[in-house]
């Protein structure tokens, strides 16, 4: 039984909050500071593109994989065991990451830091809500929620001005100093809640490995080269893996996901609401910047400048909504936050090819007010609806949720683009007449599959309905 949230001293709950939050702001500039310095990296190791391209994907592999066994881990041992060896196991592996000499040695320390960095991800929601009374649960979560906001808004900027004035290996060795300050004031203020009597399901990890495994591999796999007979294996493997996982953990007296934990619409339709949510995020985040880059002829810094907009605008509102949430409650303001966002990307799909950069920036903004009116409202909602000794399993499966929601997203971007763009005529530097045209077809396509998706999400937050967390098995 874990302590109740009044036994944590109230300024010592907001120490507990400050330090994941210094070093939760690594995985999100890590995750997306790759992606600016990726044709630097490829150059430096004398690298072909198509393993180079490994660096970031492998990075994603392991932290989607691992996500929900980290969690359950944590239920079984203690969050804040699984959160320091993760981050402590992060920063090694960022120093290796920063003296890798080959691209192949890159390629392994990326999954090292991978592995790592889902352990360090998997639990700070758990820790949160176990440290914060339910009254200032939304508070805190809108809070945290500034770290991963402004780790993705610095990250490529970041990673460009690293990358420019000492070396593309400093964007990884930057980990090393404010890992070690995160480390040693965690190991300081992070509370060693009880830890629960159960057995750690070993195979159905296995099995969630495998499934989640292969099935990020195969969006990525399928969105570069198409469903053939190299990627359809693939899915096959993530199907049968996953259908072995759902029928050994309904059998499981103690299971790594109970999947009881769906039978409460807060809990199953919340994660659904952020998947869906997730999932538009990155199609306008994918998307956007060939807008910018192939239509709009903007040089990198601008489009870098130009993409703040978004997690900005977040950071403004996610605190404010996850107060207004512990007094009004989040079904309201989960569906009205999705339902901005899906009116954000329709204004998107509606750009002329001419365009300013003042009507994408403000689009941009007005979506991140979206995403941040329903993020913290619907995290608090997910993690409320859950008993204590399964905190840990909800915080990995609404972190495995985000992760998938990324992949999927980028998937619908790069296919609504595909349908219109042969991807010859998207590899020459420059769009005749014809191309353009059928580019920004692409593009709308893609900002209108992203407004559905924002749409449902809105649908299935008015749908969830919370209630008390039940006695699990």
């Amino acid at each position: 039984m874990q302590p109740q949230p009044d036994s944590v001293h109230y300024r010592q709950r907001y120490a507990v909050l400050y330090a994941i939050m210094l070093s939760g702001i690594m995985g999100p500039i890590d995750a997306s500071i790759v992606n600016a310095i990726l044709p630097t990296i490829t150059q430096s190791l004398h690298a072909e593109i198509s393993t180079s391209q490994w660096v970031p994907m492998i990075y994603l592999l392991a932290i989607s994989s691992l996500l929900l066994f980290y969690g359950r881990l944590g239920d079984i041992v203690g969050y804040k065991r699984v959160y320091i060896a993760g981050l402590g196991g992060f920063i090694a592996a960022s120093a290796l990451c920063g003296t890798a000499p080959s691209a192949y040695a890159l390629i392994a320390f990326r999954a090292l830091q991978g592995v790592c960095a889902g352990a360090m991800m998997a639990v700070p929601y758990a820790i949160i809500t176990a440290c914060f009374p339910p009254h200032e649960r939304g508070k805190a979560l809108g809070i945290n929620a500034l770290s991963i906001s402004a780790g993705l808004a610095l990250g490529p900027s970041l990673g460009g001005m690293i990358a420019f004035a000492a070396g593309w290996r400093f964007a990884f060795l930057v980990n090393v100093p404010i890992g070690i300050a995160g480390l040693l004031w965690a190991l300081r203020v992070v509370p060693d809640l009880r830890r629960h009597e159960s057995k750690l399901d070993v195979a159905g990890a296995m099995l969630a490995f495998a499934t989640l495994a292969s099935f990020v591999l195969f969006i990525n796999r399928a969105q570069a080269t198409g469903f053939n007979y190299r990627t359809w294996p693939i899915l096959v493997t993530a199907l049968v893996a996953g259908n072995a996982f759902v029928w050994l953990e309904s059998k499981l007296p103690h299971p790594m996901l109970n999947l009881g934990l769906f039978h409460n619409p807060a809990f199953s339709l919340g994660n659904a609401s952020a998947l869906l949510n997730f999932m538009s995020q990155y199609v306008m985040v994918f998307i956007t910047p060939f807008f910018l880059q192939r239509l709009l002829h903007q040089p990198p810094n601008r489009i870098g400048l130009v993409m703040t907009a978004f997690p900005l605008a977040v950071m403004t509102m996610a605190p404010a909504s996850g107060s207004l949430s512990d007094r009004i409650g989040a079904r309201v303001l989960a569906s009205v936050g999705t339902a901005v966002s899906a009116l954000a990307l329709f204004l998107m799909s509606l750009l002329p090819p001419d365009a300013t950069l003042t009507d994408i920036a403000w689009r941009l903004v007005l979506f991140g007010l979206g995403t941040g009116i329903f993020q913290s409202p619907n995290n608090s909602a997910v993690m409320g609806s859950v008993p204590g000794q399964y905190l840990g399993s909800a915080s990995g499966a609404l972190a495995t949720t985000r992760n998938v929601g990324m992949t999927l997203g980028i998937a619908v971007g790069g296919w609504a683009l595909h349908s219109s763009v042969h991807p010859e005529v998207l590899r020459q530097p420059m769009l005749d007449m014809q191309a353009s045209i059928a580019f920004l077809a692409g593009v709308r396509h893609a900002y209108l599959a992203g407004a559905a998706l924002a749409a449902l999400a809105a649908l299935t937050s008015l749908a969830s309905r919370g209630r008390k967390p039940a006695r699990l098995a």
